[in-house]
């Protein structure tokens, strides 16, 4: 049986987060991410009940489409039901008291589930195992634990207003990344990295695995001089390409993250710039992007690789990494909305890995040297949910945060813990090549 592992005392933060006067003000800060899903609304419960059909033909048509793994459920009447079991896989435990949870689930998917859970309808000692359960019966579960009908059309609708166009990129960066610096001091590493590390054996230091994260991706420029970095965040990468010698063309659109940049990086051979990556020019010898692509959005896809093919000289490379959604899943995930785009990162969406290989053949650009590492990702959010609950308990979240968002941060890292654990999702680096002589 495979479980995540919890090493701070979960009850005493679930208690604090509870606590209404932990936060006695509205959440001015975060609000946007708290409201998100909000208009995606489960609606009458007559409704919901004619859509979804009986309580118990739900249970059964989950139970069926669970194929590894095993789920001990507590019915809202105090019965227990195990559903699966047919086969070695998570076995997780949940709680329902109320079958408005279960409503939720099947109608709104991934949205209602985080909707129950803020409703009080249902709970697990274990969230991260409960996803990853879902996850890795994904392909089997197939449509049960999605969004149907009105509830998906919604969804979509309020997903298609929050595209990336110039403006609306813009927008939906300034929603997530723009929380605070104190917001991601407080639980990201001391270099501010908010993408996956890179661990060792059994090593499991988020700093050292942080660093070594930014040794892989320079790595993958050798000799590198002139460097455009699309998407920056707080300028790590960046300084430690300078540091190598680079002199680093530095773009973002998160104001917050570009004043922290700016001042903490003074000196060094490297130009931040408030900049659409569609409308860089110039050329340089290597391009990076870590995590920044997941932003784009699907219809934005071929312009982040023209952003490539038309900034790289001849010889050029570009060390990319990205987290991609299983093939077999993509088509239903991308046909719905899920709880990280509707509350998290609104105009986000993960990679579909063959798309990305056929639109950067088109543009003459070569795949090489892919290397995935999904069980570092769940690893990285599992120190982050550690150092996040350790903030919220000792007090050093800052001002502006209520309880309710608290809960939202705390489910996201759960829920993304649990999809890379569960095996739907991947993280990975790949080196893009533009042939050619070596750049001047």
């Amino acid at each position: 049986m495979r479980t995540s592992r919890i090493s701070w005392p979960v009850a005493r933060i679930l208690q604090s987060v509870h606590n209404p006067g932990m936060n006695a003000q509205a959440p001015i800060r975060g609000a946007e991410l708290v409201a998100g899903g909000g208009r995606i609304s489960f609606g009458p419960q007559w409704l919901a009940r004619i859509w979804a059909g009986r309580f118990d033909s739900i249970l059964d048509r989950i139970d069926a489409g669970l194929v590894r793994g095993s789920l001990e459920l507590t019915l809202p009447d105090g019965r227990t039901r195990l559903m699966g079991g047919r086969a070695p896989g998570f076995a997780a435990v949940a709680t329902l008291t109320s079958i408005r949870a279960v409503l939720r689930l099947v109608t709104s998917g991934s949205v209602g589930c985080y909707q129950g859970s803020e409703a009080g309808e249902w709970s697990s000692p274990d969230p991260v195992t409960l996803f990853a359960l879902f996850v890795d019966n994904a392909p089997a579960l197939g449509n049960r634990a999605r969004a149907h009908g009105p509830w998906r059309l919604v969804a979509r609708f309020i997903h298609w207003l929050h595209r990336n166009t110039r403006v609306g990129a813009s927008r939906n960066i300034h929603a997530h990344y723009d929380l605070g610096n104190d917001f991601y001091a407080a639980w990201l590493d001391p270099a501010m990295i908010y993408s996956s590390a890179r661990f060792e054996g059994s090593d499991r230091d988020l700093a050292l695995g942080q660093q070594r994260k930014l040794e892989t991706i320079t790595a993958r420029l050798p000799g590198a001089r002139n460097v455009l970095e699309i998407g920056c965040g707080w300028g790590s990468l960046a300084r430690h390409l300078a540091d190598k010698g680079a002199q680093v063309t530095a773009i973002s659109l998160s104001d917050a993250q570009l004043d922290w940049a700016r001042a903490l990086h003074a000196g060094h051979a490297i130009e931040f710039r408030k900049q659409d990556y569609r409308d860089v020019t110039g050329q340089f010898d290597a391009v990076a992007s870590v995590e920044m692509v997941e932003a784009v959005g699907r219809e934005y896809w071929p312009d982040f690789f023209d952003c490539i093919d038309r900034c790289l000289g001849p010889g050029g490379r570009a060390a990319v990494q990205y987290i991609a959604i299983s093939e077999e899943l993509f088509d239903a995930y991308a046909d719905n909305v899920d709880f990280i785009q509707s509350y998290i990162f609104p105009g986000g969406m993960l990679v579909r890995e063959s798309t990305f290989r056929q639109l950067a053949a088109a543009r003459g650009l070569v795949w090489q040297d892919q290397q995935s590492f999904a069980a570092d990702y769940a690893e990285t959010l599992r120190l982050w949910r550690e150092n996040f609950d350790h903030a919220v308990s000792e007090g050093r979240l800052p001002a502006g945060f209520d309880a309710r968002f608290v809960r939202l941060w705390r489910f996201y890292l759960m829920y993304c813990e649990g999809g890379f654990r569960g095996g739907g999702i991947d993280v990975a680096q790949v080196t893009l090549e533009k042939p050619g002589g070596k750049p001047e």
